[in-house]
């Protein structure tokens, strides 16, 4: 018995780019989850290739499993995972925004024009630049969030996988570090409120060769968890 697949079309707006050119990965993982279970539970996404922008994609539901693709290439496969994820830490508002002043990007960022961690103009990009937390082990950084970020049901899981997404990599790169995003897994475990603050937090969690793994987190003031996400990067050659 052949299962029949659901499609439908996906175009990234331009503004939701990541290196330029092409899609943020968190933007997607986020897009992803959402359209195979809203997010709610934890959701393994694996990108297999740069995601084009202004582009009609085939985003096809197929049994547990959504797929990304451009003509016959398969770009991002999203698949349900089995546990819940946890965050590397909470760390206080204040703290997290202090934080920023030590952002490597600050000297040298190798995607300024990233949605979540580029030097956008405020209000068209997040602008979330984490910093070390002192003694913590940890990176922080402080979220506002936009309104212009808000569709009719709220803060959708394409930007909450964006915030997730970066900071995992920050957690890692040093002046002129650079690698691109090979997989994000992503839960979202309560809503994110439009105009609410949040605190985003990562920890490295190690690294295998050219692959480098983080673990991150959104929490609410009282040290809440939001929503949580594991990645792994991968160094260029």
């Amino acid at each position: 018995m052949t299962t029949a697949a659901l499609q439908t079309v996906l175009t990234v707006p331009e503004r939701f780019r990541g290196p330029v050119g092409v899609a943020n990965g968190g933007w997607i993982a986020g897009t992803m989850a959402e359209a195979l279970n809203g997010g709610r539970s934890a959701v393994e996404v694996t990108l297999h290739a740069p995601t084009p922008l202004e582009t009609d994609l085939r985003l096809e539901h197929v049994a547990n499993s959504v797929s990304l693709s451009h003509g016959d290439r398969l770009l991002v496969e999203a698949i349900p995972v089995a546990e819940d994820l946890e965050g590397p830490g909470f760390v206080p508002f204040t703290d997290a925004a202090r934080a920023e002043a030590g952002f490597v990007g600050l000297r040298a960022h190798p995607f300024a024009e990233c949605f979540a961690c580029g030097m956008r103009e405020p209000g068209d990009g997040l602008r979330i630049f984490p910093g070390p937390v002192e003694g913590a082990g940890l990176v922080a950084a402080g979220w506002r969030v936009p309104f212009n970020v808000t569709g009719e049901d709220g803060v959708p899981a394409s930007i909450v996988g964006a915030v997730l997404d970066c900071i995992t990599g920050w957690a890692h790169f040093g002046p002129g570090e650079t690698a691109l995003l090979g997989r994000l897994g992503v839960q979202i475990h309560r809503p994110v409120q439009p105009g609410g603050r949040y605190s985003v937090v990562a920890r490295p969690t190690g690294r295998d060769g050219r692959k480098m793994f983080g673990q991150s987190a959104i929490y609410e003031d009282d040290g809440t968890l939001v929503a949580a996400a594991r990645a792994t990067w991968i160094a260029p050659r």
